[in-house]
Parts: structure tokens; C-alpha cells; sequence
């Protein structure tokens, strides 16, 4: 028996992610996060960051039918991919019978099909409930359940290290590093011992796992040390690593007591990936400032260190834009009228959307704040626009993130009395589950997307509500703040999260936009999410390690 499980990456890409919670002492389990997430966060897939994807927001497709061959030129070797998040999880049911949790939609779904024509190793956190259960004494299963293409490797790790390694050095450092946070940092020595001890462990099974042909993907920023601790044992291992988040300039990076070992693990990478290419000149100015030994090449993305050269490069993540716009497709006028009847929304008000995980890096009490603003300034708009919020819980076991959803819930209730009427309320505040229709319905139907991220790898939610605009007649309105501005900026509303008067006329302009003008951007904007979608994203990445290999033959 199979469930289906949604991400949300945070943009940020594969992990995704949230608040753990104990199950037979030793273990954690993680409820989906993003993104959102990431992607990369109320992304549907990874970072992403975060940064996520939210509550079914895509259908599964995890079917070998599915796959393109995006793969192709990686698939004739194995390939090792390491994630913190696994692509299946197992379950006990209401019967205590053992299901299987699927990955819906976003970057797990979309490597599951590469992974079974690579018939590889995917090394990933053993967090499922009855996953010890079905994994054998060798800490792998055979997966997917209905054609045992390719082992997961489960890492079997311990409250202490999942508080340490995954809450504690992962995302009270490294996240608010990257993402220009410093005085969100909690630069603790036992978070660091663990984040090395957990590193490590997965280097171990990296090492275990590849032969002379392997070609090892490192996911994200929980993993920023185990290119190294791999390399030392392995030195002609074929290295590969994509950071799903931000990379920040040095003025922010050097805060960072363990700078250089984070560099250092990540400059054993043959390959290592970015979104944009400004994060590529960030980590190489980083590099330049912390070595005097390295010798980096801006104009052709190269670093050579410790007799080594590690390519960097930008590959802007996409989603899987078929899918998403299917999904869009198979909703209708009829459920977006029950979702407006059912959530007190007036027949005839224009619709705001706001899909995110509860980060402090989405922008979400500024986006409050410029709706307050808009709402204020331009009453004869009051009970004409409504707000939906759908938020998800992130990460509540951290005070930051506790302390964010106590700001966005008074901000919500500080708005509604202010505003609010009998027969309207400004802000339709949604933390519960949504059904995928649901969802869908709200990205196709709605008028506008507000996407205010402080700082963003990627952002997939923006384009995910590009995808779903099959009838090219929704606004989106964008951060500049996100790494999806360099590919979308120009024919969305492009707002500076922090300026909250010109966000409030940036809403006006995206609600008073004639529709021709409508649809021409929207028109745009989908054919190059189309174009750049999650297949384009991995042909890319692999392309380029496969010319990194043959280079290395060729020499």
C-alpha cells in the first residue's frame, strides 16, 4: 500500500523537511516542510529555499514513464545521489500495517526517474516511522516498491543529531548565513561537532557505495563538508554538489567561524552548482578572500586549490511545468466558487495569493504590511481584493520560527479588525491541509501572486503560479530579492520587499492592469518556465558533468 507525500523545498531545492518528531527514541520523523520549498519553502518541490512545494500541489510523478530522458547522458553510470530528504519514507497506517510515503511532485519526484534508469544509490535520513522495518541489516531497501530500480541507503541518526546537525548547525547557521541573516546565527560548538559527525556518516556511505564509474550529486546545504571527507578517501571520485539556497558575499560569509572548512569541503567538488550566476561570483569572491592559495577564474567559473579544480555554475531550478499546468487544467470554475463560498470570499472580489512555509526569509509580515498599506490608502478597495494566506508550520521548534508565526497570525488579526466588515475579511488566513484541487483552483483562479521574499534561492512558487495560469490572466508580483527575478523580473511586477509604499503600488498596478497587457506578459512568462523546467535543469547539470569527466580522461 502507498500514500503520497507532499513537499514543500524551499526552494531550496530536495530538502523539505519540518519540525521533527520522536518515534521509538532513537529516531525522528519529519512532517513535509517546503518547500514551497525551497522548493527552495512553500515550494513544491525543494531549498527550495527553501526553499519547497505545499499540500499536493503537484500530482506524483514518479513512474519511470514519466522520466525524460533529461538523463540520458548520466544514465550509462552510477549514480550516487545524496539528500538529507529521502524519497520514500515508511509508515505505519491507522491498522498498524506499513505503507509507503511517496514524494508529490517537486525535485524528489522529479530525480526518482533518473535514479531508476541510473539503477544507482540514493543515500538519504532514514526519518520514516516504520522504515527500520523494511530496511535490511545493510541499512538499504530496493525502491520504488513496484520495480526495485535502484537501493536507498537510509542513515539511521539520533535525536541529538538531528536537533545538532539538521535544527542546530543546518538551519541556525548556514540558513540565515546564506540568506544575509547573521544575527539569526547560534555559532554553538556541539552543533558543529554533530553537522561533521552526520557529514561523515554520509561520506562513509558515499565510499561504500561507489565504484570506478560513479558519479556522486550532493544536495544542498547539509552536506557542505562531505565532498572532502569523500575526496580524502576516495581521490578520484567524481564529485558533484548543488547548493539549493543563496550564497552570500564575503562581508556576511567570513561571520562564520568554520568559513574556510565550509569552503574547503565544498571545493572538492568537481562540479558545484548555483542558481543564478551572482551566487557563482559570491562563492568564488569568498573563495579568493579566504585563500591565498587559490587561484579563481571569473571569467571561466574555476577554482584551483590544493592541486584540485572545481567548476562552478549556474543552473536556475525549474519545475515540472507539464504537471503543474495539468493539474491546473483539471480543476474548474465550480471548485474555485465552493473554495470562495467556503472561505467567506465575496462572489465577485479579485483574489491575492500568498503560498509560502513560515520562513523568515519569505517576507511575509512585509507583504502584510504593504496590503495594510494598500488597503488604507485606496479604501474604495476595501471588500474589492481579498487576501489568501496559505502558510505551513516550518521548523516551530526553533524560537525564530516561532516567533515569526506569532508576528504573521497578529498582523492577520491586527488587519481584519482594522478593515473587516461583516460580510468581508481582508485576510483569509489558511494553516490547514488543502485538498490538491483546492490548491491548484487557488494558483489558476487567482487574480495575483504576491511573492515578497527577503531573500530567495529561487523561488519555485512563482513559477508554479506561472504554470497554472493556463488562461493567461493572473499578475505575478515579484521580489527582486529571489533568484526566479533574473528569469521572470521583466514581465512581472517587480517590487522591493522592504519599500513598503512602492509594494502597495506595485498590488495596485498588478490589479488595475489592463488585460491584454495581462495576458501578454502571463503568455511570456509561462513558455519560459516551460522552456527551463525541471528536465531542462537536470540535462544542464549532468551535460556538464559529463564534460567534466571527459576532460579528466582526456588528461
Amino acid at each position: 500500500m502507498t500514500t503520497t507525500s507532499d513537499e514543500h523545498d524551499d526552494d531550496e531545492g530536495i530538502d523539505t523537511e519540518d519540525d521533527a518528531s520522536d518515534t521509538d527514541g532513537s529516531d525522528n520523523t519529519a512532517d513535509a516542510e517546503d518547500d514551497a520549498s525551497d522548493t527552495d519553502g512553500s515550494d513544491n518541490t525543494a531549498d527550495a529555499e527553501d526553499d519547497a512545494p505545499i499540500d499536493n500541489g503537484d500530482e506524483a510523478t514518479d513512474t519511470e514513464d514519466d522520466a525524460t530522458t533529461a538523463a540520458d547522458p548520466a544514465v550509462e553510470n552510477d549514480l550516487v545521489l545524496v539528500s538529507n530528504r529521502q524519497p520514500y519514507s515508511h509508515e505505519y497506517d491507522d491498522d498498524g500495517d506499513v505503507v509507503v510515503d511517496r514524494p508529490a511532485g517537486g525535485l524528489t519526484a522529479g530525480l526518482d526517474p533518473v535514479m531508476q534508469r541510473a539503477h544507482g544509490t540514493w543515500i538519504a535520513w532514514g526519518d520514516g516511522e516504520a522504515d527500520r522495518e523494511v530496511t535490511g541489516d545493510d541499512g538499504t531497501v530496493r525502491m520504488p516498491p513496484e520495480d526495485e530500480s535502484y537501493a536507498l541507503k537510509r542513515i539511521w541518526l539520533s535525536d541529538d543529531e538531528v536537533q545538532a546537525y539538521y535544527y542546530g548547525y543546518s538551519n541556525r547557521v548556514l540558513w540565515p548565513l546564506c540568506h544575509g541573516g547573521v544575527w539569526q546565527t547560534e555559532y554553538a560548538n556541539r552543533h558543529w561537532r554533530r553537522y561533521q559527525q552526520v557529514n561523515g556518516k554520509f561520506a562513509d556511505a558515499v565510499v561504500d557505495a561507489i565504484g570506478d564509474d560513479s558519479i556522486v550529486w550532493f544536495q544542498d546545504y547539509h552536506f557542505a563538508l562531505a565532498p572532502r571527507q569523500v575526496r580524502e578517501q576516495v581521490p578520484d571520485a567524481l564529485l558533484a554538489h548543488f547548493w539549493h539556497i543563496t550564497w552570500p558575499g564575503w562581508d556576511t560569509f567570513r561571520a562564520c567561524p568554520q568559513a574556510a572548512d565550509i569552503l574547503e569541503g565544498l571545493l572538492a567538488n568537481d562540479l558545484l552548482g548555483f542558481h543564478v550566476e551572482r551566487y557563482c561570483y559570491n562563492f568564488l569572491d569568498c573563495v579568493d578572500e579566504a585563500f591565498d592559495d587559490a587561484f579563481v577564474d571569473y571569467d571561466d567559473n574555476r577554482v584551483q586549490y590544493e592541486g584540485h579544480t572545481t567548476h562552478v555554475a549556474a543552473f536556475p531550478l525549474g519545475i515540472d511545468a507539464n504537471s503543474v499546468a495539468q493539474s491546473a487544467a483539471d480543476t474548474d470554475e465550480e471548485s474555485w466558487r465552493s473554495f470562495k463560498r467556503d472561505r467567506g470570499i465575496p462572489e465577485e472580489s479579485m483574489v491575492a495569493l500568498g503560498v509560502d512555509r513560515l520562513d523568515y526569509t519569505k517576507g511575509i509580515v512585509e507583504r502584510l504590511k504593504a496590503l495594510e498599506e494598500f488597503w488604507r490608502t485606496r479604501p474604495e478597495w476595501q471588500g474589492e481584493l481579498t487576501y489568501v494566506q496559505k502558510a505551513d508550520e516550518s521548523r516551530s521548534l526553533i524560537p525564530e520560527y516561532q516567533n515569526l508565526q506569532s508576528n504573521v497570525e497578529e498582523a492577520v488579526e491586527r488587519i481584519n479588525e482594522r478593515f473587516g466588515t461583516d460580510e468581508w475579511t481582508p485576510v483569509v488566513y489558511i494553516d490547514d491541509w488543502l485538498e490538491s484541487d483546492a490548491l491548484n483552483a487557488l494558483y489558476r483562479y487567482s487574480d495575483v501572486m504576491l511573492v515578497s521574499a527577503l531573500r530567495d534561492g529561487m523561488n519555485l512558487v512563482a513559477k508554479e503560479f506561472v504554470a497554472s495560469q493556463i488562461d493567461d490572466d493572473g499578475v505575478l508580483v515579484l521580489s527582486n530579492q529571489t533568484g526566479a527575478h533574473e528569469q521572470l523580473g521583466d514581465q512581472s511586477v517587480s517590487i522591493n520587499p522592504y519599500d513598503t509604499q512602492e509594494f502597495a503600488n506595485a498590488i495596485e498596478e498588478a490589479v488595475t492592469m489592463e488585460e491584454t497587457e495581462r495576458h501578454r506578459r502571463m503568455r511570456t512568462l509561462r513558455e519560459r518556465v516551460a522552456d527551463a523546467d525541471l528536465d531542462a535543469w537536470m540535462a544542464d547539470v549532468f551535460a556538464e558533468i559529463e564534460e567534466i569527466r571527459e576532460n579528466r580522461t582526456v588528461r
